[in-house]
């Protein structure tokens, strides 16, 4: 097995629970996919030999970047719904009206396989550009054990042909398909029987829901989460986006690797998700692109100890965003994170989101996957939007 030392590297190891965890004149050692060292050069074992050497040039260098909530996989494009939006339609009149989820359905589901992964591939790629290694998409835009099925198969297919970690969820509890109007409980009945044959293929990796007004109820997701639960899946929530449903304490009970959006999530939610070690994720572009105006509730969720991740949230309908930089940029100028605050929400924690434990900082045992930057401070990576410094990036031990 091959072995770099890779030198000459200032390193934002995130070592500690606080702080940067900056090392000057740091180096790492690779050891096939995984990080055998990591600390100052200085400090470095003499006995260490290396197969290869590479000099960073004083490099800043960061764990590799974790999108932890996208919707990759789908066919077509909302501008018309962000048109409408703009002359005073709400995302929910949108929907309400036949639009939103179910015209990306549509579009999804008359699409071939091989479209779904070139559309997904292109997007994958972008995330790609900015450091992404790790990535967790959703499906949710079949909505049929058929479709469903396909859009999983994308995406795992994009882990195996891309130097990108994938890991999938299942959001069938996405909304309602237009052949099952009027008659929710029978389609989370059909999500439920789905469960075990996606799983059974390896196609599963956690469970998703949408549980709000024009989503999903407080009990229909309960049945969603005990399926999930029989299967031995973790399980994972859209809560409180667009209105208090209680559903993070719901969540909680499951003791769910996360609670996604939590704008409008209450005091309840916060402490049962602190109780139950729940991360929040919380998703700038979808705020922003929405127009709203309730702010996740960032200094409870601090206050109680609740880890806040960052991720893109890349869907057609409320983040079409494929810049996981800017959305560092809108962490800290939107929801008043700190430039560490955030990422860290797009490494260590957002790698605790997907329930990884191997991976989101620079340390011996770690997964290899690391990004050099032309900054000179970690900061910068939130100052800057609109400019991408991302000079190199390895993955699994392999430079991309």
């Amino acid at each position: 097995m091959t072995t770099t030392l890779w030198r000459g590297a200032r390193l934002v190891t995130f070592a500690d629970a606080r702080g940067w965890g900056l090392v000057e004149r740091g180096a790492l050692l690779v050891d096939g996919a995984t990080l055998a060292w990591a600390g100052a050069e200085v400090d470095l074992p003499a006995s260490v030999r290396a197969d290869e050497e590479v000099d960073l040039g004083g490099a800043l260098v960061t764990p590799g970047l974790v999108d932890c909530h996208t919707h990759l996989v789908y066919a077509g494009q909302r501008a018309g719904e962000f048109e409408q939006r703009l002359e005073g339609a709400s995302y929910e009149d949108i929907a309400r009206a036949g639009g939103g989820i179910r015209s990306t359905v549509a579009a999804t589901r008359a699409a071939s396989n091989e479209t779904l992964f070139d559309l997904a591939r292109e997007r994958a790629l972008a995330l790609m550009e900015e450091g992404v290694t790790t990535v967790e998409i959703k499906s949710g835009y079949g909505l049929s054990a058929e479709h469903e099925t396909r859009c999983l198969r994308v995406a795992r297919r994009l882990g195996r042909e891309l130097a990108l970690d994938v890991r999938t969820t299942c959001l069938s509890a996405h909304a309602l398909p237009p052949e099952y109007a009027g008659r929710a409980d029978e389609y989370i009945d059909a999500v439920c029987a789905w469960l075990p044959a996606l799983h059974g293929e390896g196609l599963v990796d956690a469970v998703d829901g949408f549980c709000d007004r024009i989503g999903f109820t407080a009990e229909q997701t309960r049945r969603v989460f005990d399926a999930a639960r029989r299967l031995g899946l973790p399980v994972k929530l859209h809560a409180e986006q667009l209105s208090d449903q209680h559903s993070a304490v719901l969540a909680a009970e499951y003791k769910a690797l996360s609670c996604d959006h939590l704008e409008f999530v209450g005091a309840d939610g916060v402490a049962a998700m602190a109780a139950a070690g729940t991360l929040a994720v919380l998703l700038p572009g979808a705020f922003y692109f929405l127009r709203e105006t309730q702010l996740p509730p960032v200094a409870a969720l601090r206050a109680a100890g609740v880890p806040i991740a960052i991720a893109t949230d890349h869907n057609p309908g409320s983040s079409p965003t494929l810049s996981p930089l800017l959305m560092l940029s809108m962490a800290c100028t939107l929801f008043r994170l700190t430039p560490e605050e955030a990422l860290r929400g797009m490494t260590v924690l957002g790698a605790r989101a997907l329930g990884l434990a191997d991976r989101g900082t620079l340390a011996a045992g770690q997964r290899a996957d690391f990004v050099a930057w032309d900054v000179a401070h970690p900061n910068e990576l939130a100052y800057w939007f609109g400019r991408n410094p991302c000079a190199r990036v390895v993955a699994g031990g392999v430079e991309r």
